[in-house]
């Protein structure tokens, strides 16, 4: 084929042994390209029209629900001593706030206690008396003690400790008659007024929450039960394998039917909005740039930039390069995409200087098939295709590098894809993937 060569009328090509294919004027523009009507029926070309629809923003995620730790309180010691009785000996025992855990006696308050009950027998001075006090106080001897052993006349060393909070033991560090020591965790109490439900949730759909949106938590286990809350954070971490973040929602739980571990479906409402969209398949994604295919109104077909916005499944939103109304291809758009990469090809050939022809010769070539994703790595994509007559290769499965470890990253495992690929030094490299309509 020579491209720089015109004829004007019907024959065979003086260059190889095929007929000349006739190119009328008004057969495509220089942004176009034309296809019979026949042939777009013996290729499938099938349309469908970019439209404004509702879009919501409301989803749903589940949550697994956890301890809101801000609720979580510690028993401890203030003095060396024994625990004689335990009274909660298992945990995740419910405790109501006041309830008794267990009794300590402290020896080392005997002495601070005795010294004040002496004082008042001998009539000391209101100072003396006072200054007893103050070192009672600095030994964290409990009020109550201290005033028994002022009314009483007999000091007493044995102490309660009762829940500062209604909830659930989550630590029990002790057993009834160990020894204890001054700081020392006995208890770590859990409450459950309120409980958060953490959830994973897709990046896409992470930056619509805002702190202190209401949501509606459904118990997975039982429909029927339905409780409130607010979003509270979006934890700063996403998940490498999933993709996602985890939201903590914080769920009123003052009734205590929720429990750690339990699964809520989180209703997270959002406002609706009007958006531009067209069929996913109707977008080619090369991994550099998104094309839709465009049906003008004389007939041919334009490939044009886009600009995505949010991917809604089987449809895009389309932010820039589109109009409402505007016809895309949705099926065969990969061979409208070729022939018009074909033509703005040769029509560079015809225009360019001799002296650019080598450059023009030396360029790689690039080709192109359909096949199966087996599998994906962070530089390469392994693909089962067909047999490649160019190449004279049969039909195999091999890995293709990707231009770039963040390339293609719509493509999963199992897609049927149409691919472009090129030569690089001894192994083959990835021009543009697309994931085509009938993959799963």
């Amino acid at each position: 084929m020579v491209p720089g060569q015109r004829f004007d009328k019907p024959g065979k090509s003086p260059f190889m042994d095929m007929q000349l294919q006739p190119v009328y004027a008004d057969e495509a523009s220089d942004s176009g390209v034309k296809v019979s009507p026949q042939v777009q029926q013996n290729l499938g070309i099938r349309t469908a029209v970019a439209k404004k629809v509702e879009v919501s923003s409301s989803f749903d995620a589940v949550g697994a629900v956890q301890f809101d730790e801000r609720l979580t309180v510690a028993v401890q010691t203030r003095t060396a001593g024994y625990l004689e009785r335990l009274a909660v000996r298992a945990p995740m025992e419910r405790v109501a706030k006041g309830q008794v855990l267990g009794t300590v006696f402290a020896p080392e308050w005997l002495g601070p206690l005795n010294e004040i009950v002496a004082l008042q027998r001998a009539g000391a001075s209101a100072e003396l008396i006072a200054a007893a006090r103050e070192r009672t106080r600095a030994m964290s001897i409990p009020a109550d003690l201290l005033r028994q052993a002022e009314e009483g006349g007999v000091p007493q060393a044995r102490y309660t400790l009762t829940a500062p909070v209604g909830g659930v033991i989550a630590e029990l560090g002790v057993r009834e008659g160990v020894a204890v020591s001054p700081g020392m965790t006995l208890f770590r109490i859990a409450g459950l007024e309120r409980v958060w439900a953490v959830a994973e949730v897709p990046e896409a759909q992470a930056v619509r929450l805002t702190r202190g949106q209401k949501v509606t938590a459904v118990l997975q286990a039982d429909p029927s039960q339905t409780f409130t809350g607010t979003m509270q954070e979006i934890l700063p971490q996403v998940s490498a394998t999933t993709r996602t973040l985890q939201a903590r929602f914080e769920v009123d739980n003052r009734a205590g039917r929720l429990v750690p571990g339990m699964l809520l479906r989180l209703q997270i409402a959002g406002p609706a909005a009007s958006r531009l969209v067209v069929p996913a398949e109707a977008v080619i994604r090369t991994g550099t740039r998104a094309v839709a295919i465009v049906r003008q109104a004389n007939g041919s077909f334009e490939p044009r930039e886009v600009k995505l916005g949010v991917d809604l499944g089987d449809q895009f939103e389309v932010l820039e390069g589109l109009r409402e109304g505007e016809q895309v291809v949705a099926s065969g758009q990969f061979l409208v995409d070729s022939e018009a990469r074909l033509r703005s090809v040769l029509g560079s050939l015809a225009v360019a200087s001799p002296a650019s022809a080598p450059a023009s010769a030396a360029a790689p070539t690039s080709y192109s098939t359909q096949g199966k994703v087996d599998g994906i790595d962070a530089d390469s994509i392994t693909i089962t295709h067909g047999a490649i007559a160019e190449l004279k290769w049969p039909p195999m499965t091999m890995p293709f590098n990707k231009p770039s470890p963040t390339a293609f990253a719509d493509v999963k495992v199992g897609d049927t894809v149409h691919f472009e690929f090129k030569k690089k030094g001894d192994e083959y490299e990835l021009v543009s993937v697309h994931r085509m309509g009938g993959s799963k």
